[in-house]
């Protein structure tokens, strides 16, 4: 398995999101191109994929970092394995590698957020050290 920055959005890179969203959620389609595009050349955002060793992408997560006035934020996203690679330690191998990037990149903690029925990815990041946070998340809709 390798983790690497997905630098390029390219016709695989889409057509494993179709495979993979729909693995994750059902709120929010696949991305498309022109979106995979904007996302890897944000400077704030890291796309991180996962690769099975004959090269197929088997996972993804994205790593956002950007500043506030009271300092740097970072924030894991979409964290997704593919149903027939999960229990081998690609989620975990994923955020391991944002969280080595949102330090370099001077963030003092890391967030994400995770549904509560998405059971193994929950003992997942306790496992790895994240802390249950006691707050309010609210979402306004346009």
């Amino acid at each position: 398995m390798l983790i690497e920055i997905a630098s390029i959005a390219t016709q695989e890179l889409w057509v494993a999101f179709q495979r993979l969203v729909p693995q994750l959620t059902n709120n929010n389609p696949p991305p498309s191109l022109d979106l995979l595009t904007a996302l890897v050349e944000s400077e704030a955002s890291t796309l991180l994929i996962a690769r099975a060793d004959d090269g197929s992408i088997l996972g993804a997560a994205a790593l956002t970092v950007y500043l506030v006035p009271t300092g740097t934020r970072a924030i894991i996203e979409d964290v997704i394995v593919d149903g027939s690679a999960r229990g081998q330690g690609i989620g975990e191998a994923l955020v391991r590698r944002c969280l080595e990037i949102a330090r370099e990149k001077g963030a003092p903690a890391v967030t994400l957020t995770s549904n509560p029925k998405r059971e193994a990815a929950n003992r997942l990041y306790q496992r790895m050290g994240f802390l249950r946070r006691e707050t309010n998340a609210y979402v306004y809709k346009f």
